[in-house]
Formats: C-alpha cells, sequence, structure tokens
C-alpha cells in the first residue's frame, strides 16, 4: 500500500476504479483533508431528459468521500465504507463539467463525515452532499 503522499498516484495506476472509470470521474487532489475531482456532463451522466443525473452527483460525492476516509486510515488494517448519504440538488446541468471538493466534517476511529459541494464551471452550487463513512476492519486476503 502507498504512502500518505503517494495515494494519488497509486489510484490512478489502478488498472480500474470501476464506477469512476464508468462515469468518467478524474481525482485531482486527494489528501486526508481535501478531495477533488470532477466529472463530465455527457451521456454517461444523464438522466432521459437531458440533464445531469442526480445519481451521477450522488456518485461523484460518494466517491470523493471514500477517498478522503481512504486517505485517513491504515488500508492495510482498516476499509472505508460509505453507510449513510444525503444530497440536495440545487441547480440543473445539461453538459461540460462538475468539480466535486470533499471535506471532512469528523474524522473519528470507527466514523468519519464528510461535505461534498459540487459546482459547475462558473463554480456555481449544482448539489451539496453529507456522506457518513464507517471505519471497519480490512478483510482478510489470501
Amino acid at each position: 500500500m502507498p504512502e500518505q503522499t503517494d495515494r494519488l498516484a497509486w489510484l490512478r495506476a489502478l488498472r480500474t476504479r470501476g464506477l469512476p472509470d464508468a462515469v468518467g470521474i478524474e481525482v485531482l487532489e486527494l489528501t486526508p483533508t481535501r478531495v477533488v475531482a470532477t466529472m463530465p456532463v455527457d451521456d454517461r451522466t444523464r438522466q432521459p431528459f437531458g440533464l445531469l443525473h442526480g445519481g451521477a452527483s450522488v456518485a461523484l460525492a460518494e466517491t470523493t468521500a471514500s477517498l478522503g476516509a481512504f486517505a485517513n486510515i491504515d488500508p492495510t488494517q482498516f476499509a472505508a465504507v460509505g453507510v449513510e448519504i444525503n444530497a440536495n440538488h440545487i441547480r440543473s446541468k445539461r453538459e461540460g463539467t462538475v468539480r466535486a471538493v470533499a471535506e471532512p466534517v469528523h474524522v473519528g476511529r470507527t466514523t468519519q463525515v464528510w461535505s461534498i459541494r459540487i459546482a459547475d464551471e462558473e463554480d456555481r452550487t449544482v448539489c451539496v452532499a453529507r456522506c457518513t463513512i464507517a471505519i471497519v476492519k480490512a478483510p482478510a486476503t489470501d
């Protein structure tokens, strides 16, 4: 597992990151106190009526919160798993890119709470979310 300062490079070197790859999420900054990521508003992330899908915004929010939690733990001993998320969709978006900034509200031994703001290119709020992450013992590997 990478040292704290190498986690963004480690993440980028993964063969796949699953859902974040599928919807085009790009992580720009990954530290224990701030995660920044972008996501395109395109056919992968729009709902049938042409607007940014609320679920895509939630996926971006939970991705950034989970990565922030990951940056605060020893992943050889613990895993960070989302247990609750809520989101308020403030402004619609039809095209372009959105940017999420996640910051911790609480970093505890067994839980973390992250606040996420998603904005458009003009820094207008598109969505605000709060995500609770549980810190659990890492699954055993063979």
